[in-house]
């Protein structure tokens, strides 16, 4: 996972960028007819959101928890909570954090610029955890091939 977060590295994040990538994962998403919440930011501003049918403000919750560990960690919500179990680990007793503001559950993901480091995140939310992080890599994927 870490290789791929290297991989998945940006140019640049303007807000046209944030604009495409939102828009990209909401294309995927409606394409199978997924119930998620989307949502894109640069440090604390955010640039993108969309809630597809299906999805809940229980997602903006859940959005805010992941996003919350990457913002911490550096590391996307699912390498988190991933190194956590690999350790015999629960991160929600065992990171001390509050597990009502932070979540180590798939589907955050941090924006890194090449040159600048991470700059935000994209998050996903609705779908079971692995899931949600397959959306957000297989649009970053894309996004990242189309230059």
């Amino acid at each position: 996972m870490t290789a791929q977060q290297e991989a998945l590295a940006l140019d640049r994040l303007t807000h046209e960028d944030a604009w495409a990538l939102g828009t990209l994962l909401v294309e995927l998403a409606r394409e199978r007819a997924l119930p998620v919440a989307i949502d894109i930011r640069r440090g604390p501003q955010q640039l993108f959101h969309a809630a597809l049918p299906g999805s809940s403000a229980d997602n903006d919750d859940w959005i805010d928890r992941k996003r919350r560990v990457v913002e911490r960690y550096g590391d996307s919500s699912l390498l988190v909570g991933t190194r956590f179990r690999a350790r015999g680990k629960s991160f929600d007793t065992d990171s001390r954090l509050d597990p009502d503001r932070y979540a180590a559950h798939g589907g955050s993901f941090p924006l890194t610029v090449r040159g600048a480091g991470a700059v935000g995140t994209v998050t996903v939310s609705g779908l079971p955890q692995l899931d949600d992080h397959a959306l957000v890599v297989e649009a970053l994927t894309r996004f990242t091939e189309r230059g």
